[in-house]
C-alpha cells in the first residue's frame, strides 16, 4: 500500500510549506480537498472556493483540526468575478499565491449521441475555461512569489475513452494549457505541471462512473491491483510544488498505479454496462 497522511511527515519535512499560500479551486471536497489536507499539514495556509459553501464550511473545520490558517470563499470556477473575489480573499487573509491548484472539475457517463450541446458545454467550461480562468487570475500573484501550478488533468486527455466526448477534450485542452504556461511563463519563476489521477477510491467521480460491484473488476485491470488513495494524490502535489521539483515544468506525472499501461477497453465495457443498468445518459 501507499504511505498514509498519517506517515507522509516523516519523509517530507514537516515545515516544508510553512509560510506559503495554497490556493485549490474545487476544494471542498475528494481529491482536491486531499490535496488541500496533505499540504496544511506540512504548514501551508489554505485558500480555497467551490460552488457549496456547506462543503466549504466542513473542509475548512479539516484543514484547521490540522493547524492551518484557511480563507474559505464561494465561487464557480466559469465566473470570473466570483473567483477573483476568492482569490482576493485569500491574499487579504493569507498573503500572495504561492501555489494554485486547478482542480474543479464535472464528469459523467454520456453516450455521444445522447450528450446534449449543454452537457458538453458545462464539462468544457468547468474543466478547461475554470483552468483558465484560475491561472489568468492568479497570475499576478504567482509571479510575485515565482509560484507554481498544478492542474488535475485525466487518462482521457491522452487515450480515447468511450462515453467521455465531452471529458477528453476538457481534460487535453488542460494539458495544453498547462504546457503553452510553462513555455511562456518559465521567465517569471513559474512552474507548470498536472498531475493524472487514475481510479482513486471513495471519491465521487469513481461514484459518478461506476458502480460498488465493479470496484474489484477494476482492480484487476491495474498493474498494481489496488486503486489509488486521496492522499497519495496529495503526496504528488507536494513534490511538484516543493524545491525537490524546481527544474520540473510542462510535466504531466501519472498516479494511477500503472492504469494507463492497459488503455481504455476495461473502462469502456464497464461505462457500456453502466449506462445500461443507469438512467443517466
Amino acid at each position: 500500500m501507499g504511505v498514509s497522511n498519517s506517515d507522509h511527515r516523516e519523509i517530507f519535512p514537516r515545515d516544508l510549506f510553512s509560510g506559503k499560500t495554497v490556493f485549490v479551486t474545487g476544494g471542498g471536497s475528494g481529491i482536491n480537498l486531499g490535496i488541500a489536507r496533505t499540504l496544511a499539514s506540512l504548514g501551508a495556509q489554505i485558500g480555497i472556493c467551490g460552488r457549496s459553501q456547506a462543503r466549504l464550511d466542513a473542509a475548512t473545520a479539516s484543514l484547521c483540526e490540522l493547524g492551518a490558517k484557511v480563507s474559505a470563499k464561494s465561487a464557480d470556477v466559469r465566473e470570473p468575478e466570483q473567483l477573483q473575489s476568492a482569490m482576493d480573499a485569500t491574499r487579504d487573509t493569507l498573503g500572495d499565491i504561492d501555489i494554485l491548484i486547478c482542480g474543479a472539475a464535472g464528469n459523467f457517463l454520456a453516450r455521444g449521441e445522447n450528450l446534449s450541446p449543454n452537457g458538453f458545454k458545462t464539462i468544457i467550461d468547468i474543466d478547461l475555461v475554470g483552468s483558465f480562468n484560475a491561472s489568468r487570475l492568479a497570475f499576478d500573484q504567482l509571479k510575485r512569489t515565482r509560484g507554481s501550478i498544478i492542474f488535475i488533468s485525466a487518462p482521457m486527455a491522452h487515450m480515447a475513452h468511450a462515453y467521455q466526448a465531452h471529458v477528453g477534450p476538457a481534460k487535453a485542452g488542460v494539458e495544453m494549457l498547462m504546457k503553452n504556461l510553462a513555455l511562456e511563463w518559465g521567465k517569471y519563476g513559474i512552474r507548470s505541471n498536472s498531475i493524472i489521477p487514475g481510479f482513486v477510491e471513495d471519491t465521487e467521480g469513481m461514484r459518478r462512473i461506476s458502480s460498488e460491484t465493479d470496484a474489484e473488476q477494476f482492480i484487476q485491470n491495474i498493474p498494481l491491483h489496488r486503486m489509488g488513495m486521496v492522499e497519495e494524490i496529495g503526496h504528488a502535489a507536494a513534490f511538484l510544488g516543493s524545491p525537490l521539483a524546481a527544474y520540473i515544468t510542462g510535466t504531466s506525472l501519472w498516479v494511477d498505479g500503472g492504469q494507463a499501461l492497459s488503455g481504455s477497453g476495461f473502462f469502456n465495457a464497464n461505462g457500456a454496462a453502466f449506462l445500461a443498468n443507469n438512467t443517466r445518459t
